[in-house]
């Protein structure tokens, strides 16, 4: 097969769906004939192009079997709604001369991650004009994600825009997502059942275990021994309600031996640790994203891992930090309303993290309390299990594969989607 890969995100990001996309990327062109990736240079979570990266110049490099194109984007120092859409809008505009000079390469399928949105309508067009297979896979759904958290209010502009998703979506061949309450939403949106599957997030579960100790890097990071270490890890964006964890780390500054870490960055970042100095917050420290070599030992330095949302954001935007936190047995804390996929997943595997109602203060520090006072040194047994039967990095990827070939050989797939209601 001939594949192109069509995303705003991708490696060497160490963060989110940049970093499932090059695992993806370097799974797909170790086997098949040519695959080539249409990006923008790496920008995510920092929201600040890489070093060694341009961010207005074009570029190709050619590794094997892979392609990657990168094309320039507009990066705001400040976010807003319209700013956000002007950025979308940049790599959609910048990209699609460079998608179509893929054109005479007999291209069989073309995977649009979304986000971002704005890049379909180029890519069905493509796909019609070249006469190959289209698949949207997604990761996050932009529009349900303003809507959640009230980034937009313009009713009007809304409905346009929802009504736009929902006849664009019914155009792709497949539609796949990371969780079963995604692709039930897919199908709400008016996708046929017979055009979508489950594609998860994964995590690399030999790499990640339990067996990984994190004292080298708690003695480094200048805690002692005997310190309980509450851990925040990933994206520090608005939409994480990260607020949290500083009135967490004030309502703990009388326990010298409990400390918060965060660790991350994004658009939020500067703010949060300008909110911590205002507050005279000293038992919560602020660390960089580590590279993939150190996730282990970062994971395995927590005794409690938060997995922090806000209302409306559980579904919408499935965290996938929870794959890796799973994988290392990590006693997790997540906030999400009982009726999301987070919610479900703890009601079907008890034990596997603590889940409660987001945006409840009070509620939180009843939970930590509760963790606290049990036997974190051993590790969550429930969450490796799942990882082991459920996020094998292998597994999952292959599986992705065996459908696009049954895709590309135009064979009816609906017989080996997933059964969404078992």
């Amino acid at each position: 097969m001939n594949i192109i890969l069509y995303s705003i995100f991708n490696a060497p990001e160490l963060t989110g769906v940049g970093k499932y996309n090059g695992e993806m990327l370097e799974y797909l062109s170790a086997s098949e004939d040519n695959v080539y990736a249409l990006v923008p240079p790496p920008y995510y979570p920092e929201w600040k192009v890489h070093e060694g990266y341009k961010n207005y110049k074009y570029s190709k490099n050619k590794q094997g079997n892979l392609t990657v194109i990168r094309c320039p984007l507009y990066l705001p120092k400040r976010m807003s709604v319209f700013k956000r859409i002007v950025y979308l809008l940049s790599f959609s505009f910048s990209s699609f001369l460079p998608l179509f000079s893929l054109f005479r390469k007999k291209i069989d399928v073309i995977v649009v991650t979304q986000p971002t949105f704005f890049c379909i309508p180029a890519a069905l067009l493509f796909a019609k004009l070249a006469k190959c297979k289209t698949v949207l896979h997604i990761q996050d759904y932009e529009v349900d994600a303003m809507l959640g958290l009230n980034m937009m209010k313009d009713n009007s502009l809304l409905k346009i825009i929802k009504k736009l998703e929902s006849f664009f979506m019914r155009r792709f061949d497949l539609v796949t997502s990371i969780s079963y309450s995604m692709i039930d939403r897919a199908i709400a949106k008016g996708v046929n059942e017979d055009k979508v599957a489950l594609f998860p997030n994964w995590s690399d579960t030999e790499f990640v275990t339990p067996t990984t100790g994190g004292f080298a890097l708690k003695k480094e990071w200048g805690f002692c021994e005997t310190d309980k270490i509450i851990l925040y890890a990933g994206n520090v964006g608005q939409k994480q309600g990260l607020e949290a964890v500083l009135d967490l780390a004030h309502n703990y500054a009388g326990n010298k031996h409990i400390k918060f870490v965060l660790v991350g960055a994004g658009v939020y970042a500067d703010t949060l640790k300008n909110m911590a100095v205002k507050q005279n917050i000293n038992n919560l420290f602020f660390k960089p994203l580590q590279p993939w070599s150190r996730v282990p030992e970062m994971l395995a330095l927590a005794d409690i891992h938060l997995v922090i949302q806000k209302k409306g954001a559980a579904d919408a935007v499935l965290p996938s930090k929870l794959t890796n936190i799973l994988s290392a047995g990590g006693h997790a804390l997540v906030t999400a309303e009982s009726h999301t996929e987070l919610g479900k997943i703890a009601k079907k595997h008890p034990g596997i993290y603590t889940c409660i109602a987001p945006e409840c203060p009070q509620t939180l520090i009843i939970a930590i309390n509760n963790l606290l006072a049990q036997d974190l040194s051993k590790h969550n047994t429930v969450a490796r299990k799942y990882a082991e039967e459920y996020l094998v990095k292998d597994k999952i990827l292959r599986q992705f594969v065996v459908d696009l070939k049954k895709l590309v050989g135009r064979q009816n797939l609906s017989a080996d989607c997933v059964n969404l209601k078992n």
